[in-house]
Parts: C-alpha cells; structure tokens; sequence
C-alpha cells in the first residue's frame, strides 16, 4: 500500500516539474536585439542623409531602432553599390559652370555671325538703296543693320544654350539622386519597412 499512496505523489511531481519545463520552453522569448553597430558614426551620418534626402523607413514588423540603423546603412552601402553614386560624396550640380561652357562652345561656332548678317544686310539694303536711287548708302544702311541683327542672334543663342547646359546638369543630377533613392527603398522594403520617399 505504501505504493500507492506515493505514485499520487510522484505523478503529481512530475507532471508538475514537466509543466513548469513546457511553459518555459513553450513560452515567448524576448526578441534578439540588434547587436550594436560597428560604427556609430556612420549609422548616424547615414540616418542625417536619410532625412537629407527625404527618405522615410517605418518598421513595420516591429524592428528595433539599433536594427533599423543597421538596416539603413546595409541598405545606403547596397544602394551605392549598385548605382554607383553616393548622395554624401557627390558634388552639387554647377548650373553655372555647365552654362559658361555651353556658352562659350555657342560662341565659338556662331563666331563670324555678326559678319555674315552685315553681308547679307548689305546686299539686301544695295537692292533697295538702288532702286531709291543710291545703292551704296542703302548698303551701308542695311550692313549695320544686319550686323546688329547677327550680334544679338548670336547672344540670344549663347543666352539660351546656357540655360539649357545648366537645366541639364541639375535634371542629370536629379535622376542620380531618384535612382538611389529607389534602390535604397527596394532594400529596405525588402527587410520589412514600409517605405517612402
């Protein structure tokens, strides 16, 4: 009989140790942190370049502020790889330089404009100054007009070719910077963020 007063007990026991075992190995675990980065300074320079850029990342499977730092430099190195570029580095578009150029190429081939409209202006005002009755002053007349009409189509067009350069480099610029920012958004949508740029 004294056995079988103790198996009660000892079932009990253990099924008590047993249940005490499954709840722990059952129960929820806390979520892995994110190790601490190995550069800090550059998890913080990306996050600055983030918010530069307009880029906004929201964790949406929970990710802790350390894994989303990791997570956004991973992803700036990614984006820089496959583009090529990289927004911390690259220089600023120059409008003004790319237009100077643009102007001073415009300028070297309309060279001899201002020559070329004074000729034709010429010829024309020699036909009307003849039939006015002097051909040489009506040459004269419509040479210096032709000039002046050569000079300033020739600076409109080192004007407008200088426009057009600077709106170039900056539209070109533009695209570099769209296309990283899409290559960062794949990566980071990718590992869970809901993202926007």
């Amino acid at each position: 009989m004294h056995v079988t007063r103790s198996t009660p007990v000892t079932l009990l026991l253990i099924a008590l140790v047993a249940g005490v075992a499954g709840a722990q190995a059952s129960g929820s675990k806390p979520a892995a942190a994110a190790a601490p980065s190995a550069n800090p300074q550059q998890d913080a320079a990306v996050a600055e370049q983030f918010k530069k850029l307009g880029l906004l990342a929201y964790p949406a499977k929970g990710q802790s502020a350390d894994k989303q730092k990791k997570d956004q430099t991973e992803c700036y190195a990614w984006a820089k790889d496959q583009t090529s570029f990289d927004p911390m580095t690259a220089a600023a578009p120059n409008a003004d330089s790319a237009a100077k150029a643009a102007q001073a190429q415009t300028a070297e081939a309309t060279k001899g404009t201002a020559v070329k409209g004074a000729a034709k202006g010429a010829a024309a005002g020699a036909l009307i100054g003849a039939a006015a009755g002097d051909a040489g002053k009506g040459a004269a007349v419509g040479a210096a007009a032709g000039g002046v009409g050569g000079r300033a189509g020739k600076k409109k067009a080192e004007k407008q070719a200088g426009a057009e350069a600077g709106n170039a480099a900056v539209a070109a610029s533009n695209q570099q910077v769209d296309t990283f920012k899409k290559a960062v958004g794949t990566c980071m949508t990718g590992r869970g963020y809901t993202f926007t740029k």
